[in-house]
C-alpha cells in the first residue's frame, strides 16, 4: 500500500489566473495554503516559461494538467514539449468533446482515438489520463459510457482520472470505480458533494459532504494512486478558502502533501 500525495486542482482557482500578475500571486496562495503540488487547468494565455518559473519560485510541483482534447490533432508536438518542460508526467482530457458522447459508436471512435494519441506520449515518457463527468453514466446497450471506455481503450496507453463527486451524481461508487482502476490511475479528482436546501446535488469542501472518505482515500492507496487532486469547480465561499478547508479536513485523515 502506497500513500497518495494531496495536490490542488487549479480550475478550482480560474478566475484567479487569468494574467502572469494573477497567476502569481495565485501560486503564491496555494503553496501558502499547505499545498506542494498542482494540477494546471483553466489557466489564461500565459508563456510556459513564465508558468515554469513561478512554480519553480514557489516550490510547487506541476503533476498533471488538463488541456483542450484538439492540441492532441493540432499540436502534438507543443503538448510534448510543454509537459517536458514542466516535468509533468500526466496530460489529462477534462472531457470527452460532446460529438462522442451521442452513441455507443461515439464512445468506441473516441477510446480507439484517445489510445492512438495515448501511445504517442508513451513514447515520449508522458502518460494521457481521462477525467469522467456524468454523462459517462449513461448506458448504451446495457453498458455505461465509462464501462465502454474502459472496455475499448488500450490500457498501455490512456489512464483513468476518476471524479469522486461525478461518479456519485452518476449514480456510480466511487469507491467501486476507484478499486476498478487499480493499474489504470495515477491520478484521482477529490470532488465532495452535499444537498442543498432545494434538493439539489452541489459541490463542497472534502470532507465537508457526504462521500466516504476514509474509503475513498482507502481504496486510492490501495491502487498506489500517486496524486489525489482537490477540486470544487464552483464554490459556496471563496475558492481558497475553500482549498484551504480541504486540506485541513484531508490532513486531519492523515493523508500525504
Amino acid at each position: 500500500m502506497s500513500k497518495s500525495i494531496i495536490v490542488a486542482q487549479l480550475y478550482t482557482l480560474r478566475d484567479f489566473m487569468k494574467t502572469p500578475e494573477d497567476l502569481s500571486v495565485t501560486f503564491k496562495k496555494v503553496k501558502e495554503i499547505g499545498y506542494n503540488a498542482v494540477q494546471v487547468s483553466g489557466i489564461g494565455p500565459i508563456e510556459d516559461e513564465f508558468i515554469k518559473e513561478v512554480a519553480k519560485r514557489e516550490d510547487l510541483n506541476i503533476c498533471a494538467t488538463h488541456i483542450a482534447y484538439d492540441r492532441f490533432s493540432s499540436d502534438m508536438e507543443g503538448v510534448i514539449k510543454e509537459h517536458k518542460l514542466w516535468n509533468c508526467e500526466y496530460v489529462g482530457i477534462g472531457a470527452m468533446p460532446e460529438v462522442y458522447r451521442g452513441s455507443k459508436e461515439g464512445f468506441i471512435k473516441f477510446a480507439k482515438e484517445a489510445s492512438d494519441y495515448g501511445k504517442i506520449l508513451l513514447e515520449n515518457g508522458l502518460h494521457l489520463i481521462y477525467h469522467n463527468h456524468n454523462f459517462e453514466f449513461k448506458k448504451f446497450d446495457g453498458l455505461t459510457g465509462l464501462e465502454i471506455l474502459f472496455q475499448e481503450t488500450d490500457p498501455r496507453y490512456f489512464q483513468f482520472e476518476i471524479d469522486t463527486y461525478w461518479v456519485q451524481v452518476g449514480g456510480g461508487d466511487p469507491i467501486a470505480w476507484i478499486k476498478k482502476m487499480k493499474g489504470r490511475m495515477d491520478v484521482v479528482h477529490f470532488k465532495d458533494m452535499v444537498t442543498s436546501s432545494n434538493n439539489t446535488q452541489i459541490m463542497a469542501e472534502v470532507g465537508e459532504g457526504n462521500l466516504n472518505w476514509e474509503g475513498i482515500i482507502g481504496a486510492c492507496d490501495d491502487i498506489g494512486a500517486k496524486w489525489c487532486a482537490v477540486e470544487q469547480d464552483k464554490c459556496e465561499r471563496d475558492p481558497f478558502e475553500s482549498l484551504k478547508i480541504s486540506l485541513q479536513n484531508l490532513k486531519k485523515l492523515g493523508c500525504k502533501f
